[in-house]
């Protein structure tokens, strides 16, 4: 399994970001997929998360209405839409699968929300 997240970046207050992952190395189309984070000197927190078809998301009450997931099972990607950013959601962000028991991480990408 492997998992490679991509679009992060420096973003100013108010400003959008979408961010990537790239899955490999397993029926991508059958595992539902998320979207963590993990900010300085904090635990890892679920951002967001979307059922195999794509049919079901749930995400933090922190980001509900601002982020939205989606998937394309085609590219084997899902995605993370993030609109109207604030400088809490500075973090490194990490595309996560559960396969069987074990769970995979992507290597995470930075985003910062600063002006």
């Amino acid at each position: 399994v492997t998992l490679v997240e991509s679009g992060g970046g420096l973003v100013q207050p108010g400003g959008s970001l979408r961010l990537s992952c790239a899955a490999s190395g397993f029926t991508f189309s059958s595992y539902a997929m998320s979207w963590h984070r993990q900010a300085p000197g904090k635990e890892r927190e679920l951002v967001a998360g979307i059922s195999s078809v794509g049919g079901l998301a749930n995400y933090a009450d922190s980001v509900k209405g601002r982020f939205r997931i989606s998937r394309d099972n085609f590219k084997q990607t899902v995605y993370l839409q993030m609109n109207s950013l604030i400088p809490e959601d500075t973090a490194v962000y990490f595309c996560n699968v559960k396969v069987g028991r074990s769970p995979f991480w992507g290597q995470g990408t930075q985003v910062t929300v600063s002006s």
